[in-house]
């Protein structure tokens, strides 16, 4: 997979974004994340993952995407159903087919959240085949 990092051409800097409206569906009491109808931490968490694949996956060839290693983020403030959040995902640094990434996400009103994020290149079919093979395990 070496030779095929040369081709990415991802570099610091990049920028990526990801929207969501508010609804009952990525609430806090419909997550399990808590008992109050307000986004929730893990809803956030996706955003901002969600801007992070918008800012390289589509650099990556065919056959090639992203998965999240790991996250670390604060959830700053509350956001009620009906409000737009917004996350945004900058590249910080490029080590091989490890990404990391500042991530944040705002209200219409406030920062709501912020942190850090990390991201692994993967060559698709070998890294669901592996996945795959997990199920051969457990028979």
């Amino acid at each position: 997979m070496s030779n095929d990092l040369k081709n990415f051409n991802l570099k610091p800097g990049m920028l990526g974004e990801a929207r969501a409206k508010v609804t009952e569906e990525n609430t806090a009491l419909k997550f399990g994340s808590g008992s109050v109808k307000v986004f929730a931490t893990p809803a956030m968490i996706g955003l901002m993952e969600a801007a992070a694949i918008n800012c390289v996956d589509g650099y990556l060839p065919k056959g090639f995407a992203s998965v999240g290693t790991r996250i670390d983020v604060k959830h700053l403030a509350a956001t009620p159903i009906g409000m737009e959040v917004s996350a945004e995902a900058e590249l910080i640094e490029v080590d091989g087919p490890k990404l990391k990434f500042n991530v944040n996400a705002y209200d219409g009103k406030e920062k709501i959240g912020e942190g850090i994020h990390f991201r692994y290149i993967i060559n698709l079919e070998n890294f669901l085949t592996r996945a795959q093979e997990k199920t051969k395990l457990n028979r």
